[in-house]
């Protein structure tokens, strides 16, 4: 499969589900074991808003490769004619572009690479900074 010829929405909506899992299992793993407590600690990483800022600071500090950029972009000036109404379009945006570089790993099998920048993300390094 080659994912360059894959729809950067798409690319989006399975590294959308791809990131949630890392999370879930993450907080799992952490000892959570209420849901409600599961989901309040989950939306620090899967709302749009947490996602546009680790994506913020990952392109920041130059730590995406070109092809992760190339995906993060596309998916960043992907045209939509709605968004949510609780997230400005920027953000959604920006949102959308984490999710599709998540989802260009995850198809393109660069599991490795995936695990680095998820391991990154759980440590708290993009939050000390922000």
């Amino acid at each position: 499969m080659d994912v360059n010829l894959i729809n950067v929405i798409t690319l989006a909506y399975i590294g959308d589900a791809v990131f949630e899992v890392y999370i879930r299992e993450h907080l799992i793993k952490n000892g959570i074991a209420k849901v409600e407590e599961l989901q309040k600690e989950a939306v620090k990483y899967v709302s749009a808003k947490s996602q546009a800022k680790i994506l913020t600071y990952l392109m920041d500090n130059n730590l995406l490769n070109e092809a992760e950029l190339d995906v993060v972009i596309r998916g960043r000036n992907y045209k939509r004619s709605s968004h949510p109404k609780n997230t400005d379009i920027i953000t959604y945006k920006l949102s959308s572009g984490f999710e599709a570089m998540i989802g260009y790993l995850y198809l393109n099998n660069e599991r490795e690479r995936l695990n680095v920048i998820i391991n990154y993300i759980l440590g708290g390094n993009y939050e000390e900074n922000n």
